[in-house]
C-alpha cells in the first residue's frame, strides 16, 4: 500500500518479538504462561459462580470482587492467547489485529484500575463509616461504580488507538513486546511522537494515577481508623478485609507505573516485558488465589457448593 504524500510503503503487518531473544527457555515459558493462563480462567470463573451461587455473598464487596473477576478473564483472553502463539512461533500479528488488541487492552485495563478505585472507596465506606455503609453502598451504587469504570475505558482505549493508528509505520515492522502496547508502537511509527507521546502521558495521569491516588487517600482514612480501634481482634479483622485488595493493587498499579511513566527512548529492554508479564499474567493469576484463600467467607462458601454438590450426585 502506497502512502499519501510519498512513496514509502505501510506496514500490514507486525512481528511480536516477545522473549524471542531467550530462544532456549521458549517452552519453560509457555508452560508457565498456559498455567498461569488456566489458573486466571478457572480461578476468577469460580469466584463469579461462588459470588453469583451463594446468597450470603450478596454484598457489595462480592459484587466488586465479581466484576474484577469477569474484568481479569476478559483483559488475559486479550494478551495471553498471542504471548502463548508467540512462544511457539508463530509471532505474525496483523495491521488490524494489532490495533483491536491494543483497543481491548486499553479498556480492560482502564476499567480495572477505575474497579479497584470502587472497591477501595467500598472497603472505606464499610470500616470508616460502618454505621452508614448499607444505606450508602446499595445496589443502584454499586452498580452505577461498575458501570462507570466500564465507561470510563471507551473514550481511552478509542482515543489512544486511533490515535497511535493514524501514525504513519513505513517499516521496521518488529514490535519489542509480547503484545501491541503504546510505548514499544511509537518507537516504530515513521513520524514524530512527541505530541502523542504527551497525549499518552495526560492519559495515562488520568487513567493510572488519578485511581492510585483515590486508593491512596481511602486507605489512608482506613489506616486511622484502624489504629484508633480498641480491639486487637478488630484491627486485625478489619485489616484482613483490606490486605488482599492492597496487595492486587500494589502489584497491578505498580508493574503498571513502570512501562507508562517513562520516556519512549527508554523503552525497549527485558525489564519492560517482565514487568508487563507482572501485570498481565501474575496479577490476573495471583486474583482468585488472594481472594479465596485469605478469605473465609468465599472458602465456607466454596464448600457448602461442594456440599451441594456432592448430595445432589448422591440423590
Amino acid at each position: 500500500a502506497e502512502m499519501p504524500g510519498g512513496n514509502r510503503t505501510v506496514v500490514t503487518h507486525f512481528i511480536l518479538l516477545g522473549f524471542s531473544n531467550l530462544s532456549e527457555l521458549q517452552l519453560l515459558l509457555f508452560v508457565l504462561v498456559l498455567v498461569s493462563y488456566i489458573i486466571t480462567l478457572v480461578g476468577n470463573t469460580l469466584i463469579m459462580v461462588l459470588t453469583t451461587l451463594d446468597r450470603s455473598l450478596h454484598t457489595p464487596m462480592y459484587f466488586f470482587l465479581r466484576s474484577l473477576s469477569f474484568l481479569e478473564v476478559c483483559y488475559t483472553s486479550v494478551t495471553l492467547p498471542k504471548l502463548l502463539a508467540g512462544l511457539l512461533d508463530n509471532r505474525s500479528i496483523s495491521f488490524t489485529g494489532c490495533a483491536t488488541q491494543l483497543y481491548f487492552y486499553l479498556f480492560f485495563a482502564t476499567a480495572e484500575c477505575y474497579l479497584l478505585a470502587a472497591m477501595a472507596y467500598d472497603r472505606y465506606m464499610a470500616i470508616s463509616h460502618p454505621l452508614h455503609y448499607s444505606a450508602v453502598m446499595g445496589d443502584r451504587v454499586c452498580l452505577l461504580l461498575v458501570a462507570g469504570s466500564y465507561l470510563a475505558g471507551v473514550p481511552v482505549s478509542f482515543g489512544q488507538t486511533t490515535l497511535i493508528f493514524s501514525l504513519p509505520f513505513c517499516g521496521p515492522n518488529e514490535i519489542q513486546h509480547f503484545f501491541c502496547d503504546i510505548p514499544p508502537l511509537l518507537t516504530l511509527a515513521c513520524a514524530d511522537t512527541s505530541l502523542t507521546e504527551a497525549e499518552g502521558f495526560v492519559v495515562a495521569v488520568l487513567v493510572v494515577l488519578a485511581p492510585f491516588l483515590l486508593i491512596l487517600v481511602s486507605y489512608a482514612h482506613i489506616l486511622a481508623t484502624i489504629l484508633k480501634m480498641s480491639s486487637s481482634e478488630g484491627r486485625r479483622k478489619a485489616f484482613s478485609t483490606c490486605s488482599s485488595h492492597l496487595l492486587v493493587v500494589t502489584v497491578f498499579f505498580g508493574s503498571g507505573s513502570f512501562i507508562y511513566f517513562r520516556p519512549k527512548s527508554s523503552y525497549g529492554g527485558d525489564g519492560d516485558r517482565v514487568s508487563a508479564l507482572l501485570y498481565v499474567v501474575l496479577t490476573p493469576t495471583l486474583n482468585p488465589v488472594i481472594y479465596s484463600l485469605r478469605n473465609q467467607e468465599v472458602k465456607r462458601a466454596a464448600r457448602r457448593a461442594l456440599g451441594r454438590s456432592v448430595s445432589n450426585l448422591q440423590g
